[in-house]
Parts: C-alpha cells; sequence; structure tokens
C-alpha cells in the first residue's frame, strides 16, 4: 500500500482535507498534537462559498442539523444601535448555492470528525506533533513526538495545516521576518445566555456594530440559547508580570470599553458575558509560495487573515476543496498535486487576506469618515452591501 499524505492539525481544515483527499482516492494520516479533538467556545460562520464544499463531501444532513441560518445581518452604528442596512439573507440558497449557517465550533469540529473516520482511506492520532521533516525524491520523512517518544513516519506529501503558528511552515521558512506580528487588534469572546441578552438581540440575525477603532458581532447559535459576541477593539498589547491577560469579566471589560461610547443595549450585552477569553489577532508575512516538493501548507498556516469578512475558515475549506480536486486532475504524484493547488488558490486567497484587512479599515473609521461611510451604506441598503462581497460567495 502507497505511503498516505499526511496532513498536520485536525482542525477545520486538516480535517476537510482529509476527506477532500479521500473522495480523490488518496490515503490520509491526520496528527494531532492535542490528547483529543475537540474546540472549545465561541462561534464559526459559514458562508455559501464553504457551505457548498461541505454539502458536496456528504455532510448536508448534519450540517442542517447542527447550524443556525441567521435570517439578516444588521449593520449597527455603536453610538445609538441605529440600523444603517439590514442585508436579508432568506434568498443565499437560491442565489450561491447554500445558506448563510453559524455553528458552534465543537458542533463542526464534531462533524468534519465523524465524516473523516467514516472513511476507510483516513486515519486519525491524536497526542501526535510533526517535528522536522525532509523531502527526499517525493518521500517526506517526518520525525513525530508522540506520548510513546520519538517516531519515524514516511509520508508521500506532506500538508500543514496546523494554524497561524504553524511548525510545518516554520521549518520551510526559517526566518524570523515570516514570524506572527501583533496586529495592534485584539478579539474578546463570549458565550452569553440568550435569556440575558437585551430582548430586540435574541432574534435569529446576526448584529455588526461600527465604531471608531472597534466593532462588535454577535449571533446565535445551536438552538438560539445562546449568543456568540466578539468584540474587536484596536489597543496595544497587554502585558501583566510579562504574561499575557487571559480573561475578564463582562463588567470589567464594559468599564474598559466605555470610551467607545456604545449603545446602552450593546454595553447590556458586554456586561452579561461572564468571561471575556482575550484573543490577539496577529499577522504574518505574505508567503510568495506556499509549497516545497511534497509539502505544502493550507488554511491559516499557508495564509493566515483577519476575521473581518469570516472568511478564516471558508477559505481552509477551500483550499481543501481544491486540494482534493488537484490530486483528482493532475496528481500523479504530490508535488505535481501541491504545484497545481497552490496555482489554483494563491490569487484568491491573498485576495481575501488583502480585503479582510481593508474590510477592518472600513469597520473601525472614525471622525467625517465614518459619518460618509455611514451615509454610503444608507445610500446602498441591504441589498447593495450584500452586493459587495458577493465576489466571496460565487
Amino acid at each position: 500500500m502507497s505511503a498516505p499524505i499526511v496532513i498536520a492539525g485536525a482542525g477545520v481544515g486538516g480535517l476537510t482535507a482529509a476527506l477532500s483527499l479521500a473522495r480523490a482516492g488518496r490515503r490520509a494520516l491526520v496528527l494531532e498534537r492535542a490528547a483529543k479533538i475537540e474546540e472549545v467556545g465561541a462561534g464559526f460562520q459559514i458562508a455559501p462559498n464553504a457551505g457548498r464544499v461541505l454539502a458536496g463531501l456528504g455532510l448536508e444532513p448534519m450540517l442542517a442539523a447542527a447550524a443556525l441560518e441567521p435570517q439578516a445581518i444588521n449593520i449597527r452604528r455603536g453610538r445609538d444601535g441605529a440600523v444603517l442596512a439590514r442585508l436579508d439573507l432568506s434568498g443565499a440558497r437560491e442565489r450561491w448555492g447554500a445558506p448563510f449557517r453559524v455553528f458552534h465550533r465543537a458542533d463542526l469540529q464534531q462533524i468534519l470528525l465523524q465524516g473523516a473516520l467514516a472513511e476507510e482511506l483516513v486515519e486519525i492520532r491524536t497526542g501526535a506533533r510533526v517535528g522536522d521533516f525532509e523531502d527526499r525524491s517525493g518521500v517526506v520523512s517526518l520525525r513525530v513526538h508522540t506520548s510513546g517518544g520519538l517516531e519515524q513516519i514516511d509520508a508521500s506529501g506532506l500538508v500543514g495545516a496546523d494554524g497561524q503558528r504553524s511548525a510545518v511552515r516554520a521549518h520551510l521558512h526559517r526566518t524570523e521576518r515570516d514570524a506572527p506580528i501583533y496586529s495592534g487588534a485584539t478579539a474578546w469572546r463570549a458565550l452569553v445566555p440568550a435569556e440575558l441578552a437585551p430582548a430586540p438581540l435574541r432574534a435569529q440575525e446576526s448584529n455588526l456594530w461600527l465604531s471608531p477603532g472597534a466593532h462588535v458581532v454577535h449571533y446565535p447559535l445551536r438552538d438560539g440559547s445562546i449568543i456568540n459576541v466578539v468584540v474587536i477593539v484596536e489597543e496595544p498589547p497587554r502585558q501583566q508580570d510579562g504574561a499575557s491577560i487571559l480573561s475578564l469579566d463582562g463588567p470589567s471589560l464594559a468599564r474598559e470599553l466605555d470610551r467607545l461610547r456604545s449603545a446602552p443595549m450593546l454595553r447590556e450585552l458586554v456586561e452579561a458575558g461572564a468571561v471575556w477569553r482575550h484573543w490577539p489577532l496577529f499577522a504574518r508575512p505574505p508567503l510568495k509560495s506556499w509549497s516545497r516538493g511534497a509539502v505544502t501548507l493550507l488554511g491559516d498556516a499557508a495564509h493566515p487573515m483577519m476575521p473581518f469578512l469570516a472568511q478564516g475558515a471558508a477559505q481552509a475549506i477551500e483550499d481543501a476543496d481544491a486540494l482534493g480536486r488537484a490530486f483528482t486532475q493532475f496528481g500523479a504524484t504530490a508535488e505535481t498535486a501541491f504545484a497545481a493547488y497552490e496555482r489554483a488558490r494563491i490569487a484568491r486567497a491573498s485576495q481575501v487576506v488583502r480585503a479582510s484587512r481593508r474590510q477592518g479599515e472600513y469597520f473601525h473609521m472614525g471622525g467625517p469618515a465614518a459619518f460618509a461611510r455611514d451615509l454610503a451604506i444608507r445610500a446602498l441598503g441591504g441589498r447593495g452591501m450584500l452586493a459587495r462581497n458577493a465576489w466571496l460567495y460565487r
């Protein structure tokens, strides 16, 4: 039997890649450094461009059962809550072939895990961290750290799907100039019981609040009993005795955000969060190439992006789909398939990275620029605002 393609990382991108490779008739061995595959807290927004891929992998029944489909996105002015535009999402399936969906991270990862475990060509090992590796004429020799010690595994290819601080990327690009850099913004995340949220914010809709130097996104999850809230604010790095501050309670975060002069309803939502987790947002320099021989990168390992377009997971899913297609169409060897995969994906992923960064600048405008932006949003209306991002979903 031929050597498998090893995938480093069992996140959304890695598991989707394993499914896509199996559909292309390739063996995949997923190595996950954690002892157990599980996600905690927070939510994922899965736009139609990624939803079509997941449905094509046979996951639609499980996706439909676990997801919540927001009926609209309300763009609000942060200081008073005024709705600048309401984006109707009800026609997404007819227009783009899949709805907008939101998932609890743990639910989506379990769907992908179950799908991967059902494939005979997929094997998943936990407690296994990829160390260094060598690519010798199409055979990648990996040194893998496990609880039982160091193992050597020979693979026909290696896919680094191990996140923004990818060990595979670090081994491919050994330069300090490629190190993650703090973006100047932090995400504070919390899950709020719906009964503690202001009544107008409990609807099955997403909300986006715009403030100078900050924005807030929130949407219901599962059966609407909880609300996923993300506050992204521009701020210096937080240090306390040399360590990052990891959490705040709701009233403490609300006091810190007093400078934003937010609407009372938004402040009430923030105060309702029992524990707000601190997630500094990091960027990395763009890569000219993701692949070298029989080794390539996928998702955040290849193209980490700011979360302002909610496309990080979606682009990893698109990567995984393109990877499987490359093996189907061109893949006599991993080297050939990886080169084709990169050609198919690098321009679009880079475009989304740039657009995400620009979207953050747009969200965080202040003064006259923010006034002009709000007038433009009102003039475009929900239909026009949705059309602005149609290139993402097609």
